[in-house]
């Protein structure tokens, strides 16, 4: 196994065109697992940890564009109003050595769909910054998954960054697991309201084949939402649409047997957490709208 070094982002770029089938690795938290339990035997590893901008963040406008190896614990600690849901997310990676390693960008790299940070990034609507010595493109973050741990870019590509768009409304994640740290998921679920465009957005981890949204919960909420005004009037939502909505977010899910869990429980789990987190973003949303009336 050979050690490529780059001392830049360019080199970065040259090393990976020249050798497509390197394994990158920044915070080695899944990487190293796989190496040492023999799993995996790349030819080469591409370490980027003499990269310094990749563990750089910049809040815009409208995003924040977080960079690939930005760890855990930043995102917990500095941007908890911008992105609430993956701050939460974070929150339930492991333990704090690993969240002072890992970052978004490996999560996404590995593309498991156990990954922790795949529902909030799902909920929130992100993009992933790929780049190459054949140029950049951004990838949204619902065609990224393609696969059982395998993703859209190219073999000469790596991910530079993740664009995320700043909350505009409550954000909500949940997740089970066989013990409450150090755990891999048994199922995961992120919720996001978008009071803006009047919508809701899902991403459910650890019960498909890969991360996946639950497009049909969606539409059949926000055409709830819209049709009872609930935006306008600030209403709690009626058990009946929460049933509903559970309902179908358990049936967006496609999960397996393992040792973890069970297909049937982990359905049942994807429902109740989406029965509890749309009651608690909705909550939330109803003291803020509150608030801003009483301040009118």
């Amino acid at each position: 196994m050979d050690f490529l070094r780059p001392a830049s982002w360019e080199e970065a770029l040259a090393a990976k065109a020249a050798h497509p089938t390197a394994v990158p690795i920044a915070g080695g938290t899944d990487v190293m697992v796989e190496i040492n339990f023999d799993h995996r035997r790349p030819e080469y590893l591409l370490d980027l940890n003499r990269i310094g901008e990749l563990g750089d963040w910049e809040v815009g406008e409208e995003s924040v564009r977080l960079g690939a190896s930005v760890p855990y614990s930043a995102i917990m600690d500095n941007l908890r109003g911008e992105l609430p849901g993956l701050a939460l997310a974070s929150h339930t990676v492991a333990s704090p050595q690993i969240r002072n390693r890992g970052g978004v960008g490996g999560n996404l790299g590995t593309a498991s769909p156990a990954g922790d940070a795949h529902p909030a990034l799902l909920a929130a609507g992100a993009e992933v910054e790929a780049e190459s010595v054949r140029g950049s493109r951004l990838i949204p973050i619902d065609a990224f998954y393609t696969g059982v741990k395998r993703n859209a870019l190219a073999p000469d590509e790596l991910i530079r960054a993740v664009h995320i768009k700043k909350a505009d409304g409550p954000q909500q994640y949940s997740k089970v697991g066989t013990r409450n740290a150090m755990v891999i998921a048994v199922c995961a679920f992120g919720l996001a309201l978008h009071p803006d465009t009047r919508t809701v957005r899902t991403g459910i981890g650890s019960a498909a084949p890969t991360p996946v949204r639950a497009k049909a919960a969606e539409e059949f909420l926000n055409a709830a939402l819209e049709e009872g005004g609930f935006w306008d009037n600030g209403k709690i939502i009626t058990p009946s649409v929460a049933k509903q909505f559970a309902e179908l977010c358990s049936g967006a899910c496609n999960p397996i047997d393992d040792v973890r869990g069970t297909a049937s429980y982990r359905r049942h789990a994807v429902g109740i957490m989406a029965r509890r987190t749309l009651t608690w973003t909705w909550e939330s949303y109803r003291g803020t709208a509150a608030a801003t009336e009483g301040v009118a």
